[in-house]
């Protein structure tokens, strides 16, 4: 027989105290502040404030912290904090060109303008476990080098646009409205500047597997990394009370560029076209996962079939959001009693009746044999 949990107030709290007491583990080792996970779980920050909205790492290390490391939590809780931040405008677009790299590689260019960075990567390694690590081995001293000047570096989309052999950038004017998904529902279809936003804070495993698709043939998109870079920016607002731009800091983004085959069609020749990727911190894996599902859904602008799920813009931005789907999987755990109730007397209604019908067509195979 089902007997319905009977709960309160009292019994929240103490479930509040015994996750409190299982987030801290044990007290004999020392407590991770802050600090420690900021720097120390960089990957892991990154992507919290990727997926919160929220460009701020010391709360994308309070929101693991405060979560056991439960990633996607942690982005449940920036995103909720963000909503009481007040808004005072929008900055300028970044200009990843005057990017200060950190990272730079181009599978289509050996020799790039500005040459290639390979910086801070797991490629090259032998995956291996590092029992230095266990023991608090000190890290290496990388060798470094002093720049006389700013530089800036051309990207490789600017190299091929230079002989006009990718498709240029859609041109907007200066002032032209752009979508804020934050503010405004999703609706569809979604311009491409709201499918990126959604893309950008969108859950890195489903992107990843749905660019792995991609790659599959579910889509057809198997391009070449054009260029992946990595470094700090500076953001900029413009002050409508003074007139000019001032400059409110740097941060950390990486982005990607793919280059796809294009083989025209009745109004445009052979080219190459772009798949964008870009988010905060560092988030390789992320932005070429987003770049290849970006080219994805160009699919009806470019007049291609849409024969898969990575084509269907509507399929893949309303499941993007881990936040909404954790919200709506998980809220299978709270009371459903007299749903269940009822489901459980139709279930019963239903088992009946059947069982009513068997016995007569049962009834009805005997009365027919004994003729």
């Amino acid at each position: 027989m089902y007997v319905a949990v009977k709960g309160g107030e009292k019994a929240i709290r103490n479930a509040h105290k015994l996750m409190a007491r299982d987030r801290r583990g044990d007290t004999s080792i020392p407590s991770l502040n802050l600090k420690q996970i900021s720097e120390q779980l960089y990957l892991s920050v990154s992507r919290v404030m990727a997926e919160g909205s929220l460009y701020d790492a010391e709360l994308a290390a309070l929101g693991i912290k405060q979560s056991r490391g439960d990633l996607i939590e942690a982005a449940f809780l920036m995103r909720a904090y963000r909503t009481t931040l007040p808004r005072f405008g929008y900055s300028k677009p970044i200009d990843t060109a005057k990017m200060l790299i950190r990272r730079r590689i181009s599978a289509t260019y050996k020799d790039l303008p500005g040459g290639q960075l390979l910086g801070p990567t797991f490629d090259y390694t032998q995956r291996l476990l590092d029992f230095k690590l266990a023991a608090d081995g000190e890290a290496p001293t990388p060798e470094t080098q002093e720049f006389e000047k700013e530089e800036v570096v051309p990207r490789v989309t600017d190299l091929l646009n230079d002989e006009g052999l990718i498709e240029e950038d859609e041109p907007r004017a200066p002032d032209a409205p752009v979508g804020d998904i934050t503010r405004e529902p999703l609706t569809f279809p979604a311009d491409r500047d709201l499918r990126l936003q959604n893309l950008a804070r969108g859950d890195e495993g489903f992107l990843l597997a749905l660019g792995y698709s991609t790659q599959r043939g579910f889509g057809r998109t198997h391009p070449f990394a054009g260029e992946i870079r990595l470094g700090e920016v500076e953001v900029d607002f413009f002050m409508e009370e003074l007139g000019f731009e001032v400059p409110l800091g740097t941060m950390t983004v990486t982005e990607c560029q793919m280059i796809n085959q294009f083989k025209g069609s009745a109004s445009t020749p052979p080219q190459f076209t772009r798949g964008y990727g870009l988010v905060p911190g560092q988030g390789e894996r992320k932005v070429m996962a987003m770049a290849l599902v970006d080219r994805s859904l160009r699919a009806e602008e470019l007049g291609e079939e849409i024969d898969s799920p990575t084509q269907d813009q509507e399929f893949v931005l309303s499941h993007s959001d881990n936040v909404q789907a954790t919200g709506f999987v998980e809220h299978l755990k709270l009371p459903h009693y007299v749903d269940f109730q009822s489901e459980l007397e139709l279930i019963r209604k239903e088992r009946k009746e059947w069982q009513e019908k068997r016995e007569a067509a049962e009834q009805e195979l005997v009365a027919e044999a004994a003729q």
